[in-house]
C-alpha cells in the first residue's frame, strides 16, 4: 500500500508526458554550451524563418556566435542573420536591451545584467528569462517571432523608470584579427538610426557583414528595422562607442552606434515590435503588420508553435522515455533552421548583383556540410522545398556567375568544393525536378570545367582575404594534372577528393540526360583522388606540381589535423587517416586499390586510435564503409558508439559544430538505420536503428520504421524486411524507400551478416 501514491505519481508522469506533442519537446538549448562547442544559439524564429531572434551574452563575430549556455551576465536581445555555425558571421543585426532608469549605459559591461539560470525557457516558440542589474533590480524578458518580425517584452518593477538600449553597427575593436577585420569594415560602413518619439518608433539600417571581406562589395546591403513601443516615449537620445547624444533623434557613424528611449517611471511593461527587411523601410514596416498580431506575445507564441508542430509531425518516435524524445524531436528543430528564407512578399533582395529581384530565394547553405545528411533529409520530408532551394541557387548562378558554396549572404570562400552541384545532382536523381534542369546542369558543368579567376594566383588558403570567388580553387591543376599540388593550392588532397564527389554527382545526371560524353569524361576525373595514393606510405597524400610527393617520410603528416597557416599539408580539418576513406562515390574502387586486408586494417585503427571524429563532417560516412567489405556489424556498432557519445539532452547535447543542421541530420538518419551516404547513388546504406519505432511522412503515406527487440544489448540486426520483403544486401535503393510503408530490423546481441542471403 506505501508504494501505491508513488505508482500513481509515476502513472500520471506517463500521462502527462503522453499529452505532450513533439514541439514540446524541443530543448534549444542543446548545442549551446561552451563544452563541446555545438554552435548553436537559443534561436527563435518559425522555421526557415529569416531573422531569428536570440538571447545575447556577448558580442558575437565571425567564429563567435552570440549565446553560451555557461555565460552569466545578458548584453542584449538580438534580431540576428547569424547561422549556427560558428565559422560564419551575423549580417544586418540589430540588438535591444532592458535597462531601470539611472545613468545611461551602453558598453556591455555597464549594461549587462546577470542571468536567473532558474528562469531561464526556451522552446521552439520563444525564450523568457528573469535579469537582476546591480542594484537588485529585475526584469522579466521574454519574445518570440515569426520570419521578418518578432515581438520582445520587458516588465520592470513599478517604481522604476524603464530604458531599451538599441544597438545597431557594432565593431568590437578586441575582435580586431584576421577573420574579423574592423578596420577594413569601418573604411566602408556607416549605420544610420531615427528615433521618432511622436509614433513612438525606433527606424535603422545596419550594413554590417561580418563576412564582407570574402565576397563581393554591395553599396546596397543594408540590414532594414522598424522598432514600435506600445507605452509612450518620455525622453531619448543616440550614441555612438561611449559618446551619448541626449535628445538627439538622428545619427550616422562608422563605429558601434545606437540610441535609447526612457519610459515614464511606473510605465511596468514594455513591449517592442520589430520588423525586418533587407529591402527598406516600408518593407519592414509590412513585416511588422502582416507577421504581428498587435502586440500580444502569447498569441504570438501559438501562432509560432503550430509552424513547428507542422513540421515536427513529419517525424515522430515512439517507445522512448523523455530524453530521448527531446533529443530527437531538438534535433528535427534544429534541422528545420537553415537555409534561411529571404523572401519579403514576393520579392528579394539579391546580394550577388546588389538588386532586387522579384520571387522568393534562400542563403546560409552551408553546402560543404549538409551535402551529406541535411539535405538527403530534406529530399525526404520536403520534396517540393527542395526544389524551391535549388531555384534559389539557379538564381544565385544567373545574378552572380556562379552556385554558391557557403554564402554569408553573398559568395565568401568558406571550405572546399562545389557541393550545390552534389545538392542539385542528388535531387534530380530522386526525381525531384521542379527547376530548370537544363541551366542546372549549366551551372554545375561551370563548376566541374571552368577554374575560377586567378586560379594559378591565388593558393586559396581557408578564408583567404580575397574578393575573387574560389569556385574549385586549383581546378587549374585537378583538370591538367589529375591531381592538384600542394605547393599551387592549398588542402590539395581534401580539394581533389571533393572535386571526384561533385563530379561522379554530376555524371550521373548526364548518363541520365543522355549525355554520355560528358559522363563518361566526368566518371574518368572522378577517379583522380587515386593519383593521391602513395602505396608506400598506404594513405592519400600530398604531391608537388613536379609530380614527388611532399613529406613523404614525415610521421607529422599522419597526425595533422589541418590548419590553414600549413597549406602545404593538404587537408582540411582532417589528416591522412581520415581522408584515406573520403572517396564516398567510389568505395568499391577504394577496397581495390587499397587492398580489401589493408582497408579494414586502416578502417579499424582509424576508431581505434582515435583519428576518428564524428564532431566533423569528412568522417560522417565513415561508420558505413564496413558494409562494402563484408562486416555490417561493425557498421552497427560504430553507429550506436557515436549516438551514445556525441547526442545528449544537455547544453553540451551535441558534439561539435552542428553545422546548420548537418550533425543532427546525421544523428536522424542513422537512429532510423539508414544513412544515404553518396549523393546522386539513389543507395541508401543500412545500419543499425537505435529507436524502437519512427514514422516518416513521405510522398502521401506514412513509411513506419521498427526495430524488433532493441535493448542496450541487441544493437545488431539479425535481418531486416521491408514491406515483409527479406532485404539480402545492406542498403536500400531510394525507390525502395520513398514507396515502402514498412522497414522493420529484427534486433539482436550477436554479430552477424544481417543481409547475407538464406
Amino acid at each position: 500500500m506505501k508504494h501505491k501514491p508513488f505508482v500513481f505519481i509515476a502513472f500520471l508522469g506517463a500521462m502527462l508526458s503522453c499529452g505532450k506533442a513533439p514541439v514540446d519537446f524541443v530543448n534549444p538549448l542543446i548545442g549551446t554550451a561552451r563544452e563541446n562547442y555545438g554552435g548553436l544559439a537559443p534561436f527563435v524564429a518559425r522555421p526557415y524563418g529569416m531573422t531569428k531572434f536570440t538571447p545575447q551574452t556577448h558580442d558575437n563575430a565571425v567564429c563567435m556566435g552570440p549565446y553560451v549556455y555557461e555565460d552569466t551576465v545578458m548584453i542584449g536581445f538580438l534580431a540576428s542573420h547569424q547561422p549556427m555555425v560558428e565559422c560564419m558571421g551575423d549580417y544586418g543585426s540589430v540588438s535591444l536591451m532592458p535597462q531601470c532608469g539611472g545613468e545611461v549605459r551602453v558598453k556591455n559591461e555597464g549594461r549587462g545584467m546577470k542571468i536567473d539560470k532558474s528562469s531561464e525557457k526556451s522552446r521552439a516558440y520563444g525564450y523568457s528569462v528573469t535579469l537582476t542589474d546591480g542594484d537588485g533590480n529585475k526584469v522579466d524578458a521574454s519574445m518570440s517571432a515569426m520570419s521578418r518580425a518578432g515581438i520582445m517584452s520587458f516588465s520592470f518593477p513599478e517604481d522604476i523608470a524603464p530604458r531599451i538600449i538599441v544597438q545597431g553597427l557594432h565593431l568590437p575593436a578586441e575582435f580586431e584579427n584576421f577573420l574579423n577585420d574592423i578596420n577594413a569594415r569601418r573604411a566602408c560602413l556607416e549605420g544610420w538610426i531615427r528615433v521618432d518619439a511622436e509614433k513612438g518608433e525606433i527606424v535603422r539600417y545596419n550594413p554590417d557583414r561580418q563576412s564582407h571581406m570574402w565576397g563581393p562589395e554591395l553599396e546596397g546591403f543594408k540590414g532594414w528595422f522598424v522598432i514600435s513601443f506600445d507605452r509612450p516615449i518620455a525622453s531619448w537620445g543616440c550614441w555612438d562607442d561611449e559618446n551619448l547624444y541626449s535628445g538627439r533623434q538622428e545619427l550616422k557613424s562608422k563605429v558601434r552606434n545606437g540610441a535609447w528611449v526612457d519610459f515614464a517611471p511606473g510605465t511596468g511593461t514594455v513591449r517592442a515590435r520589430i520588423g525586418t527587411s533587407f529591402i527598406g523601410e516600408k518593407e519592414a514596416r509590412e513585416a511588422m503588420d502582416e507577421e504581428l498580431s498587435g502586440w500580444n506575445l502569447p498569441r504570438l507564441e501559438r501562432q509560432v508553435r503550430r509552424s513547428w508542430a507542422s513540421r515536427l509531425r513529419k517525424l515522430t518516435v515512439d517507445g522512448v522515455d523523455d530524453d530521448q524524445k527531446t533529443i530527437f524531436y531538438t534535433a528535427v528543430f534544429h534541422a528545420y533552421h537553415l537555409p534561411r528564407e529571404l523572401g519579403e512578399d514576393g520579392r528579394y533582395y539579391s546580394a550577388y548583383d546588389d538588386e532586387v529581384h522579384e520571387g522568393v530565394s534562400f542563403t546560409d547553405f552551408a553546402t560543404w556540410d549538409t551535402f551529406r545528411a541535411l539535405h538527403p533529409l530534406m529530399t525526404m520530408l520536403e520534396p517540393e522545398l527542395t526544389s524551391s532551394w535549388i531555384r534559389a541557387l539557379i538564381d544565385i548562378y544567373e545574378q552572380g556567375g556562379w552556385l554558391p558554396k557557403w554564402p554569408n549572404p553573398s559568395y565568401t570562400n568558406v571550405m572546399i568544393g562545389t557541393h550545390a552541384d552534389a545538392i542539385i545532382s542528388d535531387a534530380y536523381m530522386k526525381g525531384i525536378r521542379d527547376y530548370d534542369t537544363d541551366k542546372a546542369f549549366e551551372a554545375m558543368m561551370k563548376d566541374a570545367t571552368v577554374p575560377p579567376d586567378n586560379d594559378t594566383i591565388h593558393l586559396w588558403t581557408d578564408r583567404e582575404n580575397t574578393r575573387d570567388y574560389e569556385a574549385r580553387g586549383g581546378l587549374t591543376y585537378y583538370l591538367s594534372k589529375g591531381y592538384i599540388p600542394c605547393d599551387k593550392t592549398a588542402e590539395s588532397v581534401s580539394r581533389c577528393v571533393e572535386f571526384c564527389i561533385d563530379d561522379w554527382a554530376i555524371a550521373q545526371v548526364a548518363r541520365e540526360m543522355g549525355k554520355m560524353d560528358i559522363h563518361d569524361t566526368l566518371v574518368a576525373h572522378s577517379h583522380n583522388w587515386m593519383n593521391h595514393y602513395q602505396k608506400e606510405i598506404g594513405y592519400l597524400a600530398p604531391r608537388l606540381s613536379d609530380g614527388s610527393w611532399f613529406h613523404a617520410d614525415s610521421t607529422s603528416l599522419m597526425t595533422y589535423t589541418g590548419n590553414m597557416y600549413f597549406p602545404h599539408e593538404g587537408f582540411t580539418e582532417a589528416n591522412p587517416r581520415c581522408y584515406m576513406f573520403g572517396a564516398m562515390h567510389d568505395v568499391p574502387a577504394m577496397v581495390e586499390l587499397f587492398g580489401r586486408d589493408w582497408f579494414i586494417k586502416k578502417l579499424d585503427e582509424t576508431y581505434d586510435q582515435h583519428y576518428y571524429s564524428h564532431d566533423n563532417e569528412p568522417s560522417h560516412h565513415y561508420d558505413y564503409l564496413y558494409n562494402f567489405v563484408g562486416m555490417p556489424w561493425k557498421t552497427q556498432e560504430k553507429v550506436r558508439i557515436d549516438i551514445e557519445s556525441a547526442y545528449s539532452n544537455k547544453p553540451s547535447g551535441v558534439m561539435g559544430n552542428d553545422d546548420c543542421g548537418q550533425m543532427s541530420a546525421w544523428y536522424l538518419l542513422s537512429s532510423m538505420g539508414i544513412y544515404p551516404m553518396t549523393p546522386a547513388s539513389n543507395r541508401m546504406e543500412l545500419g543499425a536503428p537505435q529507436l524502437p519505432k519512427v514514422k516518416m511522412k513521405l510522398r502521401g503515406h506514412t513509411l513506419t520504421m521498427t526495430a524488433e527487440g532493441l535493448s542496450k544489448a541487441n544493437k545488431y540486426v539479425k535481418e531486416g524486411y521491408i514491406d515483409g520483403r527479406r532485404i539480402t544486401r545492406p542498403y536500400i535503393t531510394w525507390d525502395e524507400f520513398v514507396s515502402a510503408r514498412s522497414l522493420r530490423f529484427v534486433m539482436t546481441d550477436t554479430p552477424c551478416d544481417s543481409w547475407a542471403q538464406e
